[in-house]
């Protein structure tokens, strides 16, 4: 495979990472200038082979960033968005003058849809204004991608003319967007694979994913496009982007290194940068991630359930699938809440230098869970005050305190639940 200036191995993935476009296009996550250059850098951090910075004709700010990006950046390629037209492309590419290594990112609709009632432009027109797009784009770097918005509704025999078309005038990338997240993984994995076969000259080009969330199946198609012959992945961190976002890059990256038995992919990442950038993303923008969200979600490494508990401290592999310090995450949280076990308990009590007798675990146990119950979950500051007291409570006869176990805790935990 050729790509970035270059040959790469036929598994090595190239990371675009959109964050900076396509993630702050979505409410709520607009960056300064100077949030933007932070945040690219700890994007150069991470290892991402490619930054699309912006979209430089939207506004006089975005072409700021992208430019202060492209001269503080280095590392990763620069990337600019813009239209099929010269004004876009000539904005971009001041923009994207500075960098060591810069790309222009044309794109423009395929499908009927978008051209008849988006565009209203015919398929011939959409065909001559794609190919010197990309010659004119041409004139100012030689790393020029074309994205055919909307691919994956777009009829394949006209798709795969334009795709041909815009090879032959100079395009090194394609990337086919799943625009608005409509695509399964079976469908995509078919689109890539048969259009790949289809376009006389595949072989020139990487080939790009860019899928959309709207069904939830943003991570899952960009992994089976993958296996249907892409090798240029574009997401974000945390996932962002327009409506319901962008596949997540920590998602992907992460699959392909835990599963690499299904999935036989490399990438250039440092995983142990991934929370840095999950987490300055959302300082920069103060947009919480959610907290079950994959890889970086509050609780991605957290256990509450008391089964759950006993076999993360008899071995971490019976429920953790990757190590925390993996992503740069400093460590498992047993958490103590109303479905905790006894262990996690004591051992909590053990990380807090607290040493306790056996009746005095059973009542300190018994107080947590009581506690749990009204306020969900018991902070260290409680744990050490019901620690307190019962260590200088009297003991218990045992008719009060009598043995406790650990499955048999709670009467939700008497079930299976908790075990699946």
């Amino acid at each position: 495979m050729v790509g970035l200036g270059g040959a790469m191995s036929a598994d090595r993935l190239i990371i675009f990472d959109t964050t900076l476009r396509d993630g702050e296009q979505a409410p709520g996550f607009s960056m300064r200038v100077d949030e933007k250059l932070r945040m690219a850098r700890q994007l150069a951090a991470l290892g991402v082979d490619l930054i699309e910075a912006g979209f430089p004709i939207a506004s006089e700010a975005d072409a700021q960033s992208v430019r202060t990006i492209a001269t503080h950046v280095q590392g990763p390629v620069i990337a600019a968005l813009a239209r099929c037209n010269r004004a876009d492309i000539e904005r971009a590419a001041w923009a994207l003058e500075p960098a060591e290594r810069r790309r222009i990112h044309v794109f423009i609709a395929t499908s009927d849809l978008h051209l008849e009632r988006k565009l209203r432009m015919s398929r011939a027109h959409c065909l001559k204004i794609a190919m010197e797009a990309v010659r004119f784009a041409r004139t100012f770097t030689d790393d020029v991608q074309f994205s055919a918005e909307d691919a994956t509704r777009s009829d394949p025999d006209f798709l795969w003319h334009v795709v041909e078309a815009v090879i032959q005038s100079g395009a090194k990338t394609i990337n086919l967007p799943d625009t608005v997240g409509y695509s399964t993984p079976d469908e995509i994995q078919s689109f890539f694979s048969n259009l790949i076969r289809r376009v006389p000259s595949s072989d020139q080009v990487v080939w790009s994913a860019h899928c959309h969330d709207d069904l939830g199946l943003a991570v899952a198609n960009t992994l089976a496009a993958l296996t249907g012959g892409a090798r240029q992945v574009e997401c974000t961190v945390n996932g962002i982007g327009e409506r319901a976002g962008n596949a997540s890059l920590e998602e992907v990256v992460m699959a392909t290194r835990i599963r690499h038995d299904r999935l036989p992919f490399t990438s250039g990442i440092n995983t142990s940068e991934i929370f840095a950038a999950s987490q300055l993303l959302t300082t920069l923008t103060g947009e919480a991630v959610q907290a079950n969200k994959a890889i970086v979600g509050r609780n991605a490494f957290a256990h509450e359930a008391g089964i759950h508990q006993d076999g993360m401290l008899k071995d971490r592999r019976t429920y953790e699938i990757m190590r925390p310090e993996d992503v740069g995450v400093t460590r498992t949280t047993l958490v103590l809440g109303k479905h905790s076990g006894r262990h996690a308990v004591q051992k909590r009590c053990e990380e807090l230098g607290i040493a306790l007798e056996r009746h005095e675990l059973d009542g300190v146990y018994r107080a947590v869970i009581a506690l749990a119950d009204r306020e969900k979950v018991v902070s260290d500051d409680d744990l050490i005050k019901i620690a307190a007291a019962a260590r200088t409570a009297p003991e218990a006869p045992a008719s009060v305190f009598p043995p406790v176990t650990d499955f048999a805790v709670t009467p939700a935990e008497k079930g299976y639940g908790h075990g699946v």
